[in-house]
C-alpha cells in the first residue's frame, strides 16, 4: 500500500523541476528573507535612477519619442527575471540595438510616422526569433562568432550614435543618415548654422556629468545632469532664450501597440529581425558569462534566450522598442549588493511608478541634454585597451574586428554585423580545416624526435600513425587526407595506421574521402588501418561500404576500458603485415601534441618490438 501511495510523487516532482527549470526565479525565493528584501529593494531602486534616463536617451537615439525606451525598460526588468537563469543580468533596451534600430530603418527609408507602425511588428519578429532559437538549442552557436565582432560593431556603433547626436546637441535640422560618412558629411555642411543655446547646454549637462562622475561615482550621476540641465533650460526659456524641449506626455499615458502584419512588412524587416536577435543574443550572452564568472553562479543560454524571447514580445505590444542584457545596469545591479533577480522587478515597478507620474515633467528636459548624455554613453563604449588588445592578439582576431569596424561605418549596422560574423566563422573554418601533422620517428637512442629530411637516419620499412583530433567534417577532410597521402609517396612507409579515436563529427565527405585513401594505399601496395574508431565512427564506415574496403583485418574499434588497446593491436597488424618484428614507426599528429598520452603509450609498446602472437 504504501508503495502505491509513494507512486505519483516522482510524476511530481518532475513537474515541479520542469517548472523552476522554466521559471528560475522560483528558486530565487528559497530561503528567501526580510535581509535580502532590503538589499534587493536597494539595488532595484538604485538600478531604476539609472534605467529612466538611459531608456530616455536609447529611444532618442533609435530615433523614437523617449517613452518607447522607458516602457521597454520597465516590461524587460519585470519579465525578464521570471524566466531568466541569471540573478544579476538586467534586461531593457540598450545602445548596440537602437543603434542598429536607426540604422536599418534609415537604410530601408521609412519615416518616422511609418517606423513608429513598424516598430512593434519589428520588436515582436526579434522575440519570435529568440523563442525558436531557445527551442531549437541554438544558443551555443554564438561561440562560433568571436568577441572580436561584438567589439568591432559596438565601436563602428558608438560613432555612430555620436554623430547623429551631435545635429540635437548643436540645435541642428538635418535628416539622419544610416552610415556615419554620410552623417558625417551632413553635419559639416551644416557646421554654420549650429543654436548657440543648445550648445550652452550640451556643455553645460557633459560639465556637470563629468564633475559628479569624479566627485560623487556613486551618485546617479545621469539623472542628476539632466535635473540641473532642465533647470537651466527653464532658466533660458525665462529670459526668452530659445530651447527645444522634449515632449511631454500626460500623467497614466501607456498606450498598447498592436503589430501589423503585412507580408510587405514582414519580408522588408526580415533580414533587421535576425540581425538584432542575433546581436541580442550575442550582447545578453557575453554579459551573463561576465557575471556568472564573478558571482560562480551557472548560466543556461537557451533559457536566457528564452527570456528575451517573451520579454520581446510583451515589448511589442507594450509600445516599447527592443529588448537586450544590459552591461551597465547589471553591473550596478550587482555592485548595489542585489541577492536574488527580485531587484530587477523591484527596478521595474519603480519605472512604471515613474512613467504613469512623470510624464508632464518629461517636458521640461531640453533635447540637448539628453542627446548629450548619448554622446556620452557613445563614447564609453569606445575601449582602447579592448581594441589594442585584439588587434595584438592573432592576425585573424584583428582582421575580424577591422572588417567589422569598417563594414560598419561604410554600411549599416545590420549589414555590417553579418559581415563581421561571416568573416568570423570563415576564418574559424579556415583554422579548423587544415590539421598540421609533423612526423615524428624515434632515434637512434630511443628518443621521440621531429623527422627532417637529410637526417641520416636508415630507412627501414616503416609504420606510420596518423592522430586526428576534433572534428572531422566537409571543410577538413580533403585538406588533412591531402596530407595523408603524402605518406605514401615516402618509400619507407608501408602500412598507415589513422587514429581517429578523438575524432568528431565525420560526415560523408570524409567518410568518401578515407575511401579514396583506402584505395589509394591498395594501387601504391601500401595498407590503411584504422584505430580508436567510436561506435558513430563505425556505424557511418559500415553503412556506406568503406568499411569493406579496409577490411575486417584492418578495423580495430576504441575499446573505452583500454583506450590505447586498439592501437597496441593495430601496431601488431601492422607489423604482421610488413612481415618483421621491428619497423620505424612514425607519429603524425598536431605540433602542441608531442607529449600526449599516445606519445608516451607508442614509446613504450614499441621498445622492445613486439614480438608476434
Amino acid at each position: 500500500m504504501r508503495e502505491r501511495n509513494l507512486q505519483p510523487f516522482p510524476v511530481v516532482m518532475k513537474l515541479f523541476q520542469t517548472i523552476k527549470h522554466f521559471f528560475p526565479i522560483l528558486c530565487a525565493f528559497k530561503g528567501y528573507s526580510l535581509r535580502k528584501l532590503k538589499a534587493d529593494a536597494k539595488a532595484g531602486s538604485t538600478v531604476s535612477l539609472l534605467d529612466f534616463p538611459q531608456g530616455m536617451a536609447y529611444a532618442l537615439l533609435a530615433g523614437f519619442p523617449v517613452t518607447f525606451g522607458i516602457y521597454a525598460s520597465a516590461i524587460g526588468s519585470i519579465l525578464g527575471p521570471i524566466f531568466a537563469s541569471s540573478r544579476y543580468l538586467m534586461l531593457g533596451p540598450t545602445n548596440a540595438t537602437a543603434a542598429l534600430i536607426l540604422s536599418a530603418f534609415l537604410a530601408l527609408g521609412l519615416p518616422p510616422e511609418i517606423a513608429i507602425i513598424a516598430l512593434p511588428t519589428l520588436v515582436l519578429m526579434v522575440g519570435v526569433v529568440l523563442i525558436l532559437g531557445s527551442v531549437l538549442r541554438l544558443a551555443a552557436l554564438t561561440q562560433y562568432v568571436s568577441m572580436s565582432v561584438v567589439s568591432g560593431y559596438i565601436t563602428a556603433a558608438a560613432l555612430l550614435i555620436i554623430i547623429n547626436q551631435l545635429d540635437q546637441a548643436t540645435g541642428l535640422h538635418i535628416p539622419r543618415e544610416p552610415t556615419f560618412f554620410t552623417a558625417f558629411s551632413e553635419i559639416i555642411k551644416q557646421v554654420g548654422v549650429i543654436q548657440i543655446p543648445s550648445v550652452l547646454i550640451s556643455i553645460f549637462t557633459a560639465l556637470v556629468y563629468i564633475a559628479l562622475k569624479k566627485a560623487r561615482p556613486h551618485w546617479p550621476n545621469i539623472i542628476l545632469a539632466i535635473l540641473l540641465s532642465a533647470l537651466l533650460g527653464s532658466v533660458m526659456s525665462q529670459f526668452k532664450i530659445s530651447v527645444e524641449f522634449l515632449d511631454a506626455f500626460p500623467p497614466g499615458h501607456w498606450p498598447l501597440s498592436i503589430p501589423e502584419f503585412t507580408f510587405e512588412l514582414i519580408s522588408r524587416l526580415g533580414a533587421t529581425a535576425f540581425a538584432i536577435a542575433f546581436l541580442v543574443i550575442l550582447e545578453s550572452s557575453s554579459i551573463s558569462k561576465t557575471l556568472a564568472a564573478q558571482s560562480g553562479e551557472r548560466i543556461d543560454l537557451n533559457q536566457q534566450m528564452l527570456s528575451l524571447g517573451f520579454a520581446n514580445c510583451a515589448s511589442a505590444f507594450g509600445s516599447g522598442m527592443t529588448i537586450s542584457g544590459s552591461l551597465t545596469r547589471s553591473s550596478l545591479n550587482r555592485a548595489s549588493g542585489a541577492q536574488t533577480p527580485l531587484s530587477s522587478i523591484i527596478s521595474g515597478t519603480l519605472l512604471v511608478i515613474g512613467v504613469l507620474l512623470l510624464g508632464p515633467f518629461i517636458g521640461h528636459i531640453p533635447t540637448a541634454s539628453l542627446a548629450t548624455i548619448v554622446i556620452i554613453v557613445g563614447c564609453s563604449l569606445i575601449n582602447i585597451k579592448h581594441i589594442g588588445a585584439i588587434i595584438k592578439s592573432t592576425r585573424s582576431d584583428a582582421t575580424v574586428f577591422l572588417v567589422t569596424f569598417f563594414s560598419g561605418l561604410l554600411f549599416p549596422l545590420d549589414q555590417a554585423i553579418y559581415i563581421g560574423a561571416a568573416s568570423s566563422i570563415i576564418l574559424f573554418l579556415k583554422k579548423v580545416s587544415k590539421p598540421q601533422l609533423i612526423a615524428y620517428s624515434f632515434n637512434s637512442h630511443g628518443e621521440l624526435t621531429e623527422k627532417t629530411k637529410g637526417s641520416g637516419e636508415p630507412e627501414i620499412p616503416g609504420i606510420s600513425i596518423v592522430h586526428v583530433e576534433g572534428d572531422l567534417f566537409f571543410g577538413s577532410s580533403d585538406i588533412f587526407l591531402d596530407q595523408a597521402r603524402l605518406l605514401y609517396e615516402d618509400p619507407s612507409i608501408k602500412v598507415i595506421i589513422l587514429r581517429v579515436r578523438n575524432a568528431h563529427h565525420i560526415d560523408a565527405t570524409s567518410v568518401m574521402a578515407i575511401g579514396d585513401l583506402a584505395r589509394f594505399a591498395r594501387e601504391k601496395d601500401r595498407d590503411l588501418i584504422i584505430s580508436g574508431a567510436g561506435h558513430d565512427f563505425e556505424r557511418v564506415l559500415k553503412n556506406s561500404g568503406i568499411y569493406d574496403i579496409i577490411g575486417e583485418n584492418n578495423f580495430f574499434p576504441n575499446k573505452p576500458k583500454n583506450p590505447n588497446l586498439s592501437t597496441k593491436e593495430a601496431l601488431k597488424r601492422a607489423q604482421e603485415i610488413i612481415g618483421q618484428e621491428t619497423a620505424n614507426i612514425h607519429l603524425f599528429t598536431a605540433p602542441h601534441d608531442t607529449r600526449s598520452p599516445l606519445v608516451k603509450t607508442v614509446q613504450k609498446v614499441t621498445q622492445p618490438p613486439f614480438k608476434k602472437s
